[in-house]
């Protein structure tokens, strides 16, 4: 998930591939892992890089406000799902995933 900062009661970051860090997160017991964004401060593909970054920590899905579609046909290679939320914390949008209701 894209995040603001790294803790569970981040803001998601509405952007994908400059978002501040990836919460890589297990919504069943709500363990967690924050990763700086490699991509974040780019000069040029942010968007690509952030899904390649994605992709090599075996995520299964990525949460985000709007996720660009260079990295969407990144991502959907890699066999990662993508939903898209307008805001909340990484808590409630884990929660809200866990439930179906995203």
């Amino acid at each position: 998930m894209s995040a603001r900062e790294s803790s569970l009661d981040a803001q998601v970051d509405p952007r994908f591939g400059r978002c501040r860090y990836f919460i890589l997160a297990d919504p069943e017991n709500m363990s967690f892992e924050a990763y700086p964004n490699p991509a974040a401060d780019a000069a040029g593909g942010a968007g690509i890089k952030a899904a390649q970054f994605v992709v090599s920590k075996e995520a299964g899905a990525v949460i985000a406000g709007e996720v660009g579609p260079h990295a969407l046909q990144a991502l959907e290679a890699g066999k990662v799902k993508v939903y898209t939320v307008a805001s909340g914390t990484v808590r409630e949008v884990l929660n809200n995933y866990k439930s179906g209701k995203l």
